[in-house]
């Protein structure tokens, strides 16, 4: 499958816009991003190896917090990932 990375994780890629790796699930495709760009786990999980409260992801069009399996859903080769961290901030005078 493939994931696609954004722009202020790219450093962590080599400048990659998107991986490719395999596994059955998300958290399995999660897990081989990481343990081939070790950086990237503590962008995106916790210390005690839960997702980021911040890191939106996207099975294709489905955001996997309304999935009924979550991180455990199933990917095909053919599916994509895409992260999406949440932005906030402005300003007020």
């Amino acid at each position: 499958m493939k994931i696609h990375i954004p722009t202020p994780l790219r450093t962590y890629t080599g400048g990659k816009e998107t991986v490719s790796v395999s596994g059955s699930t998300v958290n399995g495709a999660l897990d081989q991003l990481t343990t081939e760009y070790p950086e990237l786990k503590p962008n995106l999980f916790t210390a005690d190896g839960k997702l980021r409260s911040f890191v939106n992801l996207y099975l294709n069009e489905d955001d996997i917090r309304y999935l009924p399996a979550k991180e455990d859903s199933p990917t095909a080769e053919s599916d994509e990932l895409t992260i999406i961290p949440s932005i906030a901030g402005g300003c007020c005078r």
